[in-house]
């Protein structure tokens, strides 16, 4: 998706190659593991590669984060038993803990830690008497309550994120200013309305663009139009407060590209 909305999208439409020219562009993509992706970037075999950021930190390859990309959302957390006396990740001290990041989980909990590699259905590991904790990957957190566990520390943040090597070449750097230009805008909308011209100080007050809004005089007199790009999740307390302003055929609409 990210690809198709950068314009980047196979140059075959439907084509389920794993490696495949892009149009538009001089880009070639390869779908590979996200797994292997930091490992080919440091090797040089592509010049960047898109993976998570936990998955980056874990492997420790010789890499550049350039622009996290807006999806993949979730964060790496300690996790116990329901009825585990643990409360932080402090009490883990010299506790078992079943985990597929074994790297991570030994920089980010006690270092007295007794690590347990497991891989897949890790969450099963404390009820199967492996280990006291687990460290895993947590999206809404419904899989560790579903499995009797609760969370006693958040240790990474992590989502999608455009890597490349130490020094990046700068066509990695462009198709980054790319990509970054579609994250923007998927958290923007592109908000028009027409406004009596005694209302403009107040609605110039409650547009939460990062720049002032442009404002153009209409036909009929004593009126205004207003254009600003805003945040999409200001979008529901936003449009109340601007028709109690007085402002008038609001229109909202998405935004393709983006550059600040």
């Amino acid at each position: 998706m990210l690809l198709e909305d950068a314009g980047l999208g196979p140059e075959t439409p439907g084509d389920r190659a794993l490696a495949f020219p892009c149009r538009n562009a001089p880009v070639e993509a390869l779908l590979v593991r996200a797994d292997d992706v930091p490992e080919y970037v440091q090797d040089g075999v592509v010049d960047c590669g898109i993976t998570g950021v936990d998955i980056v930190r874990e492997s420790g390859a010789e890499v550049t984060e350039i622009v996290p990309l807006g999806f993949g959302a979730c964060t790496l957390e300690a996790a116990v038993p329901e009825e585990s006396a643990v409360q932080s990740v402090d009490d883990l001290d010299g506790a078992r803990v079943a985990t597929s990041f074994p790297r991570l989980a030994r920089q980010l909990l006690p270092p007295t830690i007794e690590l347990v590699d497991v891989h897949g259905s890790v969450e099963l590991a404390p009820r199967l008497g492996l280990a006291d904790a687990i460290v895993d990957l947590v999206s809404s957190g419904s899989t560790l309550r579903t499995n009797g566990l609760r969370s006693v520390g958040r240790l990474l943040d992590s989502e999608a994120v455009l890597i490349g090597p130490p020094q990046p070449r700068e066509d990695a750097l462009q198709l980054a200013s790319v990509f970054r230009s579609v994250v923007d805008a998927r958290g923007a909308r592109y908000l028009m309305l027409n406004a009596p011209e005694s209302a403009l100080a107040r609605i110039c007050e409650l547009v939460p663009g990062s720049r002032a809004p442009s404002v153009l005089p209409l036909a009929e007199p004593g009126m205004v139009a207003v254009h600003s790009v805003v945040p999409a999740a200001e979008i529901w307390r936003l449009l109340p407060a601007l028709e109690a302003a007085g402002a008038s055929s609001i229109l909202l609409v998405p935004v393709e590209r983006m550059l600040a």
